[in-house]
């Protein structure tokens, strides 16, 4: 199955020409074209939500919105209604409070959540837990008490589990909070492939391969319990010049074993 992880770009960004209005059929093209068996968004505003319904007809969704009065889902994941059905579906709030709507933690810059689905793959019979998340891009110890919670949530569920993780980071892999997520049994999807080297960045800034940056890749795809990862793609899709988004969308081809 294929797995796709977007940061889309919020529609309230003051983008100009790159502003979600005028991308988001390419955005729309890009995805389609992976042909995703789950759709992992991050920065997901009501507006693009409802395009990508459009978009997306045969998906069926699940988001939660981070604060109380809220609209915004903002981990939305899609997933293919013809290839899944869903067993359960929740979340919880990056925050010493997990359960408490709206709450936020460790000077974290903004309020930040984890989505996540159950899903039995009709074909095979084979159960996915899906999580999706954003962390904080300004505090590093939200990043870490973050990374932590979400670690502590992987675990309750037996090692056999499959389980993928997908999100916009906010950090590389020099990062104290990333480096947890494998220290907890977290794969890379990517260097499992490619190896472990840094492939370079996925924050462009709608700027492409002109982008000047210190910081490597920060959208991530990972795995853990019975999981074979077969393939795994930074997506780079343009045209003329224009981008879907100001990252590069991440994805990966994995299998269920047993």
């Amino acid at each position: 199955m294929r797995i796709l992880c977007c940061n889309v770009r919020y529609y309230g960004g003051r983008d100009g020409d790159n502003h979600w209005n005028y991308r988001k059929s390419l955005c729309a093209r890009v995805i389609r074209s992976r042909r995703p068996d789950i759709v992992c968004t991050q920065e997901m505003s009501i507006e693009q939500h409802r395009d990508m319904i459009a978009f997306l007809p045969e998906y069926a969704w699940y988001g939660m919105v981070d604060t109380t009065n809220g609209m915004n889902p903002q981990n939305a994941i899609y997933y293919r209604r013809d290839a899944f059905w869903l067993i359960s579906s929740g979340g919880y709030w990056l925050s010493a409070t997990p359960h408490v709507a709206g709450s936020s933690s460790w000077e974290s810059s903004c309020v930040r959540l984890a989505n996540w689905v159950r899903l039995v793959e009709t074909s095979t019979g084979a159960e996915l837990r899906v999580v999706n998340t954003h962390l904080d891009h300004v505090s590093q110890p939200a990043r870490e008490g973050q990374a932590a919670l979400i670690n502590a949530d992987a675990t309750a569920y037996p090692a056999e589990r499959a389980q993928v993780l997908t999100g916009d980071m906010n950090c590389d892999g020099t990062n104290a909070a990333l480096k947890s997520f494998i220290d907890a049994g977290w794969v890379d999807t990517y260097a499992s492939v490619h190896g472990p080297g840094e492939p370079g960045f996925t924050f462009h800034g709608f700027e492409g391969t002109a982008h000047r940056t210190t910081l490597g890749k920060i959208d991530w795809v990972f795995v853990r319990g019975s999981v074979r990862v077969l393939d795994a793609e930074i997506v780079r899709d343009s045209e003329g010049g224009r981008y879907p988004s100001d990252h590069y969308f991440v994805g990966a081809t994995i299998e269920i074993e047993g």
